[in-house]
């Protein structure tokens, strides 16, 4: 019963913390025009990044002294740089639910490159189908934002699907190093604490050239603030949570309540819309996802 309770926490753990992720792109479009999505992404992951390693500074410190876990981390740690700056960026130019899908939906692709790339793991046909449909997907978003839809512009849908690849990349990239630097006998507490607090080092000369605008009132501090401890700081703690008795694979199919919730979200209270091929767009990112994650659980279950 006491593996079972623990079982049921672990999902419940995961479902908190996919609620809390897909309510980034909603809560930083309540800030003013002039607050540059580079200032959030830096303050969201820089400020996030350095509660995660000072609740953690004992194990964290332990793994930049173990010189194997430490090239991962540091590689992380770029990945780490890279998708909040890309992330907020490709969500304010091409809007809440295209950027979040886009960058979301093309993580698992990059994450099976870089197994490809990093231990010749087998692209499998699955892969395949899977990149087939995610690209299908990206494609009809592209062109599936509707004129006058609130939340970014459709001149800007293009290069934000752009960066939201770019962040899709990043996501993979820390993901990948984050389970490598595990492999090495190092607490995945330990490892997220270092990855985390090195980037935020990166975030933070982006964050002080950027950041004063977030100052201007309490409001403006209230939702940088909350993006740092709840989506970034709250939710990574409530993920490791979740992995302690839910397999990945599981977890990874648990997660994909993220983006629906940022969909849903984006269309109720940021007020977007999308044409119908940008809603067949979202059905084939999802399906192509749904593909690749049922291949990975045959392949774990063997």
């Amino acid at each position: 019963m006491d593996v079972e309770n623990r079982s049921v926490g672990g999902v419940v753990a995961l479902l908190l913390a996919s609620l809390l992720w897909g309510t980034t792109g909603t809560s930083a479009s309540f800030l003013p025009d002039d607050v540059s999505p580079l200032a959030v992404g830096a303050s969201t992951m820089g400020i996030g990044g350095l509660l995660l390693l000072i609740t953690s500074p004992r194990f964290s410190a332990g793994v930049l002294r173990d010189r194997q876990a430490r090239r991962w981390v540091a590689l992380g740690a770029i990945g780490v740089f890279v998708y909040p700056l890309a992330f907020y960026s490709a969500m304010d130019l091409a809007g809440v639910a295209v950027g979040n899908v886009v960058a979301l939906g093309s993580g698992p692709v990059f994450a099976a490159l870089y197994e490809w790339l990093g231990e010749r793991h087998p692209l499998s046909g699955r892969w395949a189908v899977s990149t087939g449909l995610a690209v299908l997907g990206i494609v009809a978003l592209t062109f599936g934002r509707q004129e006058g839809s609130a939340g970014g512009s459709t001149a800007g849908t293009l290069p934000g699907v752009a960066l939201g690849l770019l962040a899709g990349a990043a996501y993979a990239l820390y993901t990948y190093a984050s389970s490598r630097a595990i492999g090495t006998a190092q607490p995945s507490r330990a490892v997220m604490g270092a990855m985390f607090g090195i980037g935020a080092v990166l975030l933070l000369p982006v964050l002080l050239l950027t950041g004063a605008p977030l100052l201007q009132s309490w409001t403006t501090v209230g939702i940088a603030s909350y993006l740092a401890i709840g989506p970034m700081f709250v939710a990574y703690l409530l993920f490791g949570i979740g992995l302690r008795t839910v397999r990945s694979s599981a977890a990874t199919t648990i997660t994909l309540l993220e983006p629906v919730v940022a969909t849903v979200l984006a269309v109720l209270v940021v007020g977007e819309r999308l044409i119908p091929i940008g809603w067949l767009g979202l059905v084939l990112v999802f399906a192509g996802l749904v593909v690749l994650i049922t291949a990975r659980r045959r392949s774990q279950s063997r």
